[in-house]
């Protein structure tokens, strides 16, 4: 028998009742604040593609994000899963996703900052569409990381690194499988990849990163908790210099938790196994349901630490359930 979302809910806060908050010693200089708000799938299925489109041919995202915009915005950096390709017309839902560029505009007009596209459908519609995405993505001047139009592009942007006062964060992405389609050259995305991610750590600490966050596509779908892949993988990147982990794929809430550090790197690490959908028409027991984590990062003199962090339940309204007669994120 399915549990009901508001126990799964329930565990996971219960799990994560613990959101830490560090003591400042005696004497030392404040440097810096950041705080990160990440965000689950952004998805587009048929159903929300015809929702959206207009008479004239145009869509509309308006009413998607504005119940969640101020927690959105009370961060200081915003990242999302942008689950989909903006490959052009004629668009398509489930299995091969492809969106109005309408949709990119309205994830950025909402208050994110970054997307994550390395994913199991960032190849939906081929190299060709993997382009398009990025070309549309830097017209719109939105930052984003996990697949590249080829190596050398990698190589001048990735690590991704983003700077909040004084706060120099590397973010990693990488996906477990693009659904059995290839990439081909010169196009890049990142997969999971163990002496990869070693190299690209590496390279985040050359860059004097304060802290290193891996986001990771991985897990299996519809399950409420970690695989043993997950587990393993966890185990490897913490041991290897990542900080924190923030998981997706599952498309469910998976649970949070914070793991002390025994390196001296940093007061504790945080795991979100999944953060689940953000957005979505999936109809699959508890993917209407998600969690957005706001990480709070606390540098003192020339150590970064994390500094507690927020959880934010969310569900997506479809049509029939909303008085604007579309879809939305709203905060439980």
């Amino acid at each position: 028998m399915a549990r009901p979302v508001s126990s799964i809910l329930t565990t996971i806060l219960i799990l994560t009742a613990h959101v830490t908050a560090l003591s400042q010693p005696v004497g030392a200089r404040l440097t810096g604040h950041a705080s990160i708000y990440f965000a689950g799938d952004v998805m587009q299925h048929k159903e929300q593609l015809q929702a959206a489109r207009r008479a004239d041919g145009t869509y509309s995202y308006d009413g998607y994000f504005s119940l969640v915009e101020p927690e959105i915005n009370a961060a200081d950096i915003a990242v999302c899963n942008f689950e989909t390709t903006l490959g052009g017309k004629p668009y398509s839902g489930y299995p091969n996703f492809c969106s109005p560029d309408e949709l990119a505009q309205a994830v950025k007009d909402a208050g994110f900052d970054i997307f994550l596209t390395a994913n199991n459908h960032c190849l939906d519609r081929g190299n060709r569409g993997l382009i398009r995405t990025l070309d549309v993505l830097d017209s719109l001047g939105i930052a984003h990381l996990g697949t590249y139009r080829n190596q050398a592009e990698r190589d001048s942007i990735y690590p991704f690194i983003t700077e909040h006062d004084g706060i120099r964060i590397a973010l990693l992405n990488y996906t477990y499988d693009t659904n059995g389609i290839t990439v081909t050259e010169p196009c890049i995305v990142n997969y999971i990849d163990t002496a990869i991610i070693r190299a690209d750590i590496a390279r985040a600490k050359r860059l004097k990163a304060d802290c290193i966050i891996a986001c990771m596509h991985w897990g299996t779908e519809y399950m409420t908790r970690p695989d043993y892949s997950q587990k393993q993988l966890e185990d490897w990147l913490y041991a290897h210099g990542i900080d924190h982990i923030i998981g997706g794929h599952p498309h469910v809430v998976q649970p949070v938790r914070t793991l002390p550090d025994y390196r001296g790197r940093a007061s504790e690490h945080l795991t979100v196994w999944s953060l689940g959908n953000y957005i979505s028409n999936m109809s699959a027991p508890h993917t209407d349901h998600g969690l957005a984590v706001t990480l709070h990062l606390l540098r003192i003199g020339n150590v970064t630490r994390m500094n507690g962090y927020d959880l934010h339940p969310n569900r997506t309204l479809r049509p029939g359930q909303n008085s604007n007669g579309s879809y939305s994120v709203v905060p439980e």
